[in-house]
């Protein structure tokens, strides 16, 4: 009996990991559906399955992995390298076809955040296959892969238990943690961590953080803002005390966000309400959400589609008093290319030259054809969304 060479801890590590992912991601990719939780763990796990196994071949390659006990038969050693190399190419290719799938997505385009953190991007140049045609031929691909790592787990796992058992024992011992036995001998002072590690992260980074650059991280970036007055305003809105919210549903939670950047043209005169008006302009790639899901939904084209739209107008107008410090007034929302008209009801408390005001109205989704693409019968995201405004202003002199 021969006693194999055990693997680096760093090897280990990594074929442990990459393990316990890929069995993750077939149980999560039979289990997801309906569930947007995991759907979103299963996207951030592949990803991290990429990651990993760009560290580890570049980690095999830089510290070659111990040789196969000399007992072995020449067909068995020319098996176990097949299966070995088929892994990696599965590695790749699984994580590879789940972004290629999400990126041709036509009909449910959800953004991918790693583990509600990190935005990850679609793959550019592949909207030939944004159809459906071409979307069901990468998921036929992508479903039939996992049948495939189920077969190579089993061969994987059949033949480190066999020769475990046979005359070269300890084959599975040096690819267990922890397990230093007699059947084993130390591996090789390893070398390479940094060169390994710093690819993954470099390429991770690549993906993720790069393409920010470009598009202007959130929006708004190298753009004017849009927190001024024009000067046919008779109040200077005090930005720092005022803001713009909005709540809803979404799977049956509440979410709720807010606008970073807008401004006001008010016009407002308690004694004179037939001349009284306001316009809002508030920049779309401004909103921020609860959850890093939800804003970068928010800036896709089927929602407030930034990149085409930039801002959104509410328009008030026909202001009425109804009572002590109660007012009404027609808000008109216009967001992309709909608008509607909905009833907008505040309180205004005006000491001296300072005005103080909170007020809302409730929008539906579907007249302004926010999230009708994927979600056209409010099945997941509600229809009533409330809108809520604060103002601290100060009249002008």
């Amino acid at each position: 009996m021969t006693s194999s060479a055990r693997y680096s801890a760093v090897a280990i590590a990594l074929h442990w990991a990459i393990a316990l992912g890929i069995i993750g991601m077939i149980a999560l990719g039979w289990n997801m559906e309906g569930n947007e939780s995991l759907y979103q763990l299963h996207k951030s796990i592949g990803i991290t399955i990429l990651i990993l196994t760009i560290a580890r071949i570049i980690w095999r390659v830089m510290n070659p992995p111990p040789p196969l006990p000399e007992e072995m038969k020449p067909l068995e050693k020319t098996a176990s390298h097949l299966v070995h190399w088929a892994f990696y190419g599965l590695m790749l290719a699984m994580p590879l076809t789940g972004w290629l799938l999400v990126s041709t997505s036509y009909d449910f385009d959800i953004p991918t955040v790693l583990y509600g953190l990190v935005s990850w991007p679609d793959i550019p140049g592949v909207g030939f296959l944004a159809n459906e045609t071409g979307h069901a031929i990468v998921e036929f691909v992508h479903s039939k892969l996992a049948w495939v790592a189920i077969a190579l787990l089993v061969l994987h796992v059949a033949g480190a238990v066999k020769h475990e058992f046979s005359a070269e024992e300890g084959v599975l011992k040096r690819m267990l943690p922890g397990l230093f036995g007699k059947t084993t001998r130390p591996s090789p002072p390893p070398h390479g961590f940094l060169v390994a590690f710093g690819a993954a992260i470099a390429v991770f980074a690549l993906i993720a953080f790069v393409p920010k650059f470009f598009s202007g991280g959130s929006g708004t970036a190298n753009e004017t803002p849009l927190s001024s007055e024009s000067g046919a305003s008779n109040w200077t809105v005090d930005h720092g005390q005022s803001g713009i919210y909005f709540s809803g549903t979404h799977d049956g939670n509440e979410y709720e966000g807010e606008f970073g950047d807008w401004s006001a043209d008010i016009q407002f005169d308690p004694d004179n309400l037939e001349d009284a008006s306001a316009v809002v302009t508030v920049r779309t790639a401004s909103a921020n959400a609860s959850k890093k899901l939800y804003t970068d939904s928010l800036r896709s084209a089927e929602w407030f589609n930034v990149s085409d739209f930039a801002t959104a107008t509410a328009t008030l107008s026909n202001f009425e008093k109804t009572g002590d410090d109660a007012y009404e007034a027609d808000l008109t929302l216009a967001i992309k290319e709909s608008s509607v008209t909905v009833p907008f009801t505040f309180e205004l408390d005006i000491d001296g030259d300072e005005a103080r005001m909170k007020g809302e109205a409730t929008v539906q989704r579907t007249p302004l054809n926010l999230g009708q693409q994927s979600d056209p019968t409010a099945d997941w995201v509600g229809e009533d969304v409330l809108i809520d405004v604060e103002v601290l202003a100060s009249r002008k002199s």
